[in-house]
């Protein structure tokens, strides 16, 4: 699943201790060298120099983030520094800035007379409650990670959070003295890990670590393997720990890891995908199993077609291998009985006719030329029959398909045929009940078989027909999920 890309918040400084709760910054930080500049502007004036970090969100000017040291030797009145530099916010030596072209944001605004500034209340409670998680520090449980070639335990650190209406109680109650340096001190209540000793963790780290920790990537439309193996020192640094219900204490990933892993090496230069979120959710329910082997699913977009000169609509269905109504239900806008040479159609991703888990282990081919079928299990031929596919008027698609329904005895109204072992692999086009499928020799209203022989060559309405014997084996042998190919 890809999102819309998003700028970062710019990277905070290290975590400092805790304060007690409710505290108040100091007024005179240490310098600190800034750790991210995507954007700097040098601000300097009458006993104030900092370095400002500019952050856009949503193509407005947000909050910014800077490092560094504001002299608290100004006889500047606040209004003066708040005209000419903002209105800046502080935790400790972490700071941030509002410029003064955008105070009416948070409710501050430049009056005549004394003190030469009015803010309200209600506005920098909401401007300071949509900062919060930027200004945040998270606690950090405590973990393992490797460390010349060990596992180690990591200690927890505690974390802050912005007491919104403290701050804005704390500015309320003398507004001249506390920004009387230019700066607003953030009030912040610490907040406190959940886990603070992960060493029960280091054995079961240890077990781990000692091999990489491998994604496959199944394709089952083009019937690939890809693997992507992230080594020990590489992973390690994904761990963390999570409590659990059963035994208190668990290893997890740190989603961060995974992800940028994941979208930095699953890459196919057309159109095909992982979904990263399902892939994580696979990964951290492999770790909670002392796992380090997960196979994920290989998707597909839509793909783009352009019509050649004398190309149906159909005929373009069975070389994509996508039945036409599919096509002809994503070109709405589009004479599907006139194409011309030229024309773009949207072609709908093949994971529509897939879209059960899959079994990679099992695999059915149907050849339409040959009328046959080979079945396989792990590589391995199992069944080798002689079957019937559709008649030309009436083909059975080609494509890529799955088992998706099993009936002991189906019942085609249409046609008056009860077919046993049913074993429906695809819908003829979307929102249609009908299916098509494996069966066995039909039957009509008076009980006398069809078909009998009639097996090698074409006979069916679409479904694919095999001999009551192999009707039954097929049907218990293919779970729902196994994939289906029908090759022309």
């Amino acid at each position: 699943m890809q999102h819309p890309s998003r700028r970062p918040v710019p990277a905070r400084q290290a975590a400092v201790p805790a304060r007690p709760p409710a505290s108040r910054a100091p007024r005179r930080p240490a310098r600190r060298k800034l750790k991210s500049q995507p954007s700097t502007l040098l601000i300097a004036g009458v006993g104030v120099l900092f370095v400002l970090v500019v952050l856009f969100v949503g193509g407005v000017l947000a909050i910014l983030y800077a490092s560094g040291d504001l002299d608290t030797k100004s006889n500047e009145p606040p209004s003066a520094i708040l005209a000419r530099d903002g209105l800046i916010l502080r935790d400790g030596s972490d700071i941030w800035a509002l410029p003064p072209d955008q105070l009416g944001e948070a409710g501050f605004a430049l009056v005549d007379g004394d003190p030469g500034f009015t803010f309200n209340s209600t506005q920098l409670t909401a401007y300071l409650q949509n900062a919060k998680p930027q200004i945040d520090v998270p606690a950090m449980n405590a973990g393992v990670r490797l460390q010349n070639g060990q596992v180690v335990a990591v200690p927890a650190v505690d974390g802050r959070e912005l007491d919104v209406l403290g701050t804005v109680s704390q500015l309320s109650s003398d507004p001249v003295e506390e920004l009387s340096d230019g700066a607003l001190d953030l009030v912040m209540l610490p907040v406190y890990p959940t886990i603070t000793d992960a060493k029960p963790l280091v054995a079961q780290a240890s077990a781990l670590l000692s091999s990489a920790f491998t994604v496959q990537g199944y394709d089952p439309i083009r019937d690939e393997w890809h693997n992507w193996s992230a080594p020990p020192e590489v992973w390690a640094a994904w761990l963390t720990s999570a409590p659990q219900a059963t035994n208190g204490l668990a290893l997890a990933f740190q989603i961060a890891g995974p992800e940028a892993f994941l979208t930095a090496n699953a890459v196919f230069g057309d159109e095909r995908y992982i979904d990263v979120e399902t892939a994580i959710d696979t990964m951290q329910t492999a770790l909670a199993n002392n796992q380090t082997t997960v196979t994920i699913r290989i998707r597909h977009n839509p793909t783009q077609y352009t019509v050649q000169a004398g190309e149906t609509l159909a005929a373009i269905g069975e070389k994509l291998g996508m039945p036409y109504p599919y096509i002809a239900a994503e070109n709405s806008g589009i004479n599907i009985n006139a194409l011309s040479a030229g024309e773009v159609l949207t072609i709908p991703s093949q994971d529509v006719l897939v879209p059960l888990d899959i079994l990679p282990s099992k695999r059915i081919i149907v050849s339409r030329s040959q009328q046959h079928l080979w079945a396989y299990d792990n590589g391995q031929v199992v069944f080798d029959w002689a079957i019937s596919t559709g008649i030309s008027t009436s083909p059975t698609a080609l494509g890529v398909f799955q088992i998706q329904s099993h009936e002991i005895n189906a019942y085609a109204d249409q046609w008056d045929l009860y077919m046993p072992h049913f074993m429906g692999f695809y819908h003829p086009g979307p929102n249609m009940d009908l299916w098509n499928g494996f069966h066995g020799f039909p039957t009509r209203s008076g009980g006398y078989l069809l078909w009998t022989d009639d097996l090698g060559h074409p006979a069916t309405y679409g479904c694919v027909l095999l001999s009551l014997e192999n009707a039954e084996t097929l049907y218990n042998w293919a779970e729902e999920g196994v994939v289906v190919v029908v090759q022309a």
